[in-house]
């Protein structure tokens, strides 16, 4: 895949932690949406195609540029009636391993 544009980074120049404040975007060269041939939402990327499970789609639909992962973690926790440590996890891990491929931005 190309990587193109600056990435989230940490001190000392590695990808930065994901957490409860970051506000992650899909970078211009990324495109997320739903894909009418396959019947599926799909990540778009230079050279890679991603199908993320549904689990995954009902957090990428929340990344908006605008929302923090708190407030994507207090959507997702009050939509399923989940408990918000359980979806701030699983939320969290998503989002760091996305950022960490350059798939999201912060």
């Amino acid at each position: 895949m190309s990587e193109t544009g600056p990435i989230a980074q940490g001190p000392g120049g590695g990808v930065r932690v994901v957490d409860g404040g970051t506000v992650l975007r899909f970078p211009p060269h990324v495109k997320f949406r739903f894909d009418d041939t396959r019947q599926a939402w799909v990540v778009l990327a230079p050279e890679k195609l991603l199908l993320p499970d549904p689990t995954a789609v009902e957090v990428l639909r929340l990344v908006d540029g605008a929302r923090d992962v708190d407030a994507i973690v207090d959507d997702l926790a009050g939509r399923f009636e989940a408990p918000r440590e359980v979806i701030s996890g699983d939320v969290l891990a998503l989002l760091q391993d996305l950022l960490s491929k350059r798939i999201l931005r912060g």
